[in-house]
């Protein structure tokens, strides 16, 4: 199944997000992401003149070099397309989040190191992603595994993808088959949030 039909309609802009992660040889993980904006028209830019129908408006990229606990080792960005000539100028300020990690308040590290005028909004916007992606590649079911065994010697400690969505909720049948131990009944589940 899909989305229902539309009405009859033209397509004006598309947005090509690529997200990927790499596990690298030293214990590292690069997670590479690619913005690519681009219009089904030929039209004049103000500034860059004519651009041909499928032409980038934006292409962009940025690489984040994390550590296991999800640490900003490093950060490369380049603007190989962009509207103006300011937005090519932005790399630097990137760095700013050398340091910052992806599971403690990222959204408000991103923010505060590349929110505003010295950034660029559309690689700001990259980092969103790049954060699920990052979760993706350095989370795998080595950490439902690791939980099933720290239950079963006493030690039980919730992952922290439990109760996140709905696909990991604790009523629900993936943590009832694959962690027992934090499973808990809908009627246990309800009772627990309407007591929050």
């Amino acid at each position: 199944m899909s989305l229902s039909p539309s009405t009859a309609r033209r397509k004006l802009h598309t947005r090509t997000i690529v997200c990927e992660g790499f596990e690298r040889d030293d214990g590292l993980f690069d997670i590479e992401a690619r913005i690519v904006d681009a219009k089904s028209f030929d039209f004049d830019h103000l500034l860059r003149g004519p651009i041909p129908a499928g032409s980038p408006i934006h292409d962009m990229q940025l690489r984040l070099t994390i550590d296991r606990d999800k640490t900003v080792r490093d950060i490369a960005v380049y603007t190989h397309t962009a509207p103006y000539a300011a937005c090519t100028t932005v790399s630097d300020v990137f760095r700013k989040l050398i340091g910052a990690n992806l599971a403690r308040s990222w959204r408000r590290a991103v923010n505060e190191a590349v929110g505003g005028v010295d950034s660029c909004t559309h690689l700001r916007e990259l980092l969103m992603p790049v954060a699920t992606v990052a979760f993706q590649t350095t989370t795998d079911q080595t950490a439902i595994l690791e939980a099933r065994q720290a239950s079963e010697a006493g030690v039980p400690v919730k992952p922290h993808f439990v109760d996140k969505c709905k696909g990991w909720a604790a009523d629900g049948e993936a943590v009832r088959q694959l962690l027992p131990a934090f499973y808990r009944r809908p009627s246990e589940t309800d009772a627990g949030k309407k007591n929050s």
